[in-house]
């Protein structure tokens, strides 16, 4: 039987080896159109760009997922439970405590956000204090206190970096290559470098995307596994996690953008084709969430 801390030394040593991979894969995509073009300044360009939208991203990412969930500051006298079972956790995990939002929402469910400890938020919906007992809510925001500990939202940033990089690379290669930016006259390249690369960097995108989401999936089972060391009480996370997942409908204001930072699938459950929901979901299944944390041991 595994215990917590290796759940979380697994999890950890996945996600680090899915961003190995990841910057392999910019790393070789970019050296392609550059030696396609003979122009190196297109992988700097490209970087730039990318690089500059995300850090904006990243910086305001609190802000920017408050704004999208409609979340509202939550009154200390009205949500003095919510507030005491924050702080004391925050404690607990070594954090600042971190603003307090709720969610008019009967979906259960609830997310972390912020550039780093000092400015983060946790908000949860209405929903979901309605359905959790108290236990069962310590769980919740002990999964999230681990997000803002295990600085998951730099992590997420440096994929959608690495991601935002391999589109605009895509881009810029398949339009110059329609519009005829490469002078045919003296090419002397290695033909089959060429067709691979051609190849490659058609499906990168699609490759870097998969990546993106598998390192969502990875990073909740290492939130799970850090909440429920915080807590010592894996049963109140399982738990919660059943009775969330058990609520099929989706929240009633949700973006894409913003899906990968809530517990869970903010969209809603879905029955059918579940091979590729599970490929192509920022969450792994809530039943494979919750086998998790029943296989371990404090």
């Amino acid at each position: 039987m595994a215990s917590l801390y290796t759940q979380q030394g697994r999890n950890v040593f996945r996600t680090w080896m899915l961003m190995s991979v990841f910057f392999t894969l910019v790393i070789a995509v970019g050296w392609f159109v550059s030696y396609y073009y003979n122009a190196p300044g297109i992988l700097y360009l490209a970087a730039f760009f990318a690089i500059a939208m995300n850090i904006t991203a990243y910086w305001f990412s609190d802000k920017i997922a408050i704004a999208a969930a409609r979340a509202v500051p939550a009154d200390e006298r009205e949500y003095r439970e919510l507030h005491r079972i924050v702080e004391n956790l925050a404690i607990t995990a070594g954090l600042p405590k971190p603003r307090v939002y709720i969610i008019d929402d009967p979906a259960p469910n609830a997310f972390a956000s912020g550039r780093d400890a000092k400015n983060a938020v946790v908000a949860v919906t209405t929903g979901l204090l309605g359905v959790l007992d108290r236990s069962e809510l310590e769980g919740v925001i002990a999964h999230e206190l681990s997000h803002v500990g295990n600085r998951d939202i730099l992590v997420m940033t440096v994929a959608v970096v690495l991601v935002g990089i391999l589109s605009v690379l895509a881009d810029i290669f398949l339009r110059m290559s329609f519009y005829g930016g490469r002078d045919r006259d003296n090419d002397n390249r290695n033909p089959l470098i060429m067709v691979a690369g051609i190849i490659a960097i058609i499906l990168a995108p699609i490759a870097a995307q998969l990546i993106q989401l598998a390192i969502s999936r990875r990073r909740e089972f290492l939130a799970d596994a850090s909440g429920a060391l915080l807590t010592r009480y894996p049963d109140a996370l399982a738990s919660a996690l059943a009775k969330i997942g058990s609520y099929r409908a989706p929240m009633q204001h949700v973006s894409t953008a913003t899906a990968h930072l809530f517990i869970s699938n903010p969209f809603g459950a879905h029955e059918a084709g579940q091979y590729m929901q599970k490929l192509f979901s920022t969450h792994p299944p809530i039943a494979e969430r919750i086998a998790a944390l029943n296989g371990l041991r404090v």
